[in-house]
């Protein structure tokens, strides 16, 4: 029996990051459309988790806690950590998987693939991390791609034709609402205030606090629009805004994935690091100015149109290197060429 013709057992693995997965619901979006009456998994780690809860074509969301129980581990605690392992693999294999997709290509991904009850298992060619060792289908990986891209190649694969990219997220009636709370909150108006995330996991990918404040003061003064910050913790921002010479709002973990994205839809701007809430924004479809460094914003960049990508053509950039003795790609943007980027998006608008 041909696969489309019956209901079809689907499990996804993609489980970090969040920019990773967020540019990954569009291939669920497109196995959607192949499988419509199809059972899909998708398992996920705990930080990226709300992108997929509820999600309308999901069934079963399966959380690894894998970060959590390596803490375990390290702190000479063994029972927990190894009994909720043993639950997490016995809910894996409770069902039989037509199709096992590994979107993720690691270790820790082929870990799942090779517990679950899988019959076909697709996955890329390749044996980064040995990843490619328990697959019995492959195809090959075009690092020259955007991830989006590269992603799709998956539904691509199994006879999906890509006429659109969709970013569907979870509806959350709380999030929507959280939102306009936080606008009245701090007199802020629909697309008339600027958000910024200055946070970024690798510190080749950051930029300086001081030139954060300067690009904010230069936003208030000149531009005459409120600016809010935003990121999953309080105290960098604070770095930030104790350098400022006037007003901003904080509003560093005080928001979930879904919140940050009611939120990001309400912004006229999202200035950003490379980073999940960069990939938050464009998938709300809210124009966002990206600073790029280390990393190569034809691979992983803001998808989508409308976007600005700053970056200093530096000869070793793109490094793709987490640690640099000078970080000379980020320093060398300076506030004043970020701020000309915003005028010129406001005045295009």
């Amino acid at each position: 029996m041909d696969i489309k013709e019956q209901r079809v057992n689907i499990l996804i693995v993609k489980l970090s990051a969040i920019g990773d997965v967020i540019q990954t619901l569009p291939s669920l979006t497109a196995l959607h459309q192949l499988y419509p009456e199809a059972h899909i998994t998708w398992v996920v780690e705990e930080a990226a988790a709300d992108l997929v809860k509820n999600h309308p074509y999901l069934d079963a969301v399966l959380i690894s806690r894998r970060k959590s129980w390596s803490k375990d581990f390290q702190s000479g605690q063994f029972r927990r950590p190894l009994k909720e392992i043993r639950s997490f693999i016995k809910t894996l294999r409770q069902r039989d998987y037509d199709l096992v997709i590994d979107f993720h290509g690691l270790f820790k991904s082929s870990m799942i693939v090779f517990f679950s009850r899988g019959k076909r298992k697709l996955g890329y060619d390749s044996l980064q991390e040995l990843s490619g060792l328990f697959l019995n289908e492959k195809i090959p990986e075009d690092m020259n791609k955007h991830a989006i891209e590269r992603y799709l190649d998956f539904p691509r694969y199994l006879g999906v034709k890509i006429e659109s990219v969709q970013f569907i997220l979870p509806s959350n009636k709380e999030a929507e609402e959280k939102a306009e709370i936080l606008l009245d909150k701090y007199n802020l108006e629909n697309k008339k205030f600027i958000a910024i995330n200055p946070i970024a996991y690798w510190e080749t990918k950051l930029w300086s606090n001081e030139k954060f404040a300067h690009l904010s003061d230069l936003i208030n003064n000149k531009l005459q629009m409120k600016v809010v910050f935003t990121g999953s913790e309080k105290e960098p921002i604070e770095k930030v805004t104790s350098l400022m010479t006037t007003k901003s709002i904080n509003l560093g973990g005080a928001t979930t994935l879904l919140d940050l994205a009611s939120l990001y839809k309400k912004a006229r701007i999202v200035i950003t690091t490379d980073s999940g809430p960069m990939h938050l924004a464009a998938a709300v479809k809210t124009p966002v100015i990206a600073l790029f460094g280390p990393t190569d914003p034809a691979r992983t960049g803001p998808y989508g149109t409308g976007h600005t990508i700053i970056r200093t053509e530096l000869s070793c950039s793109p490094c793709f290197l987490k640690k640099c003795s000078t970080k000379k790609c980020m320093e060398d943007i300076s506030p004043q060429q970020v701020f000309a980027a915003v005028e010129k998006k406001l005045t295009k608008e």
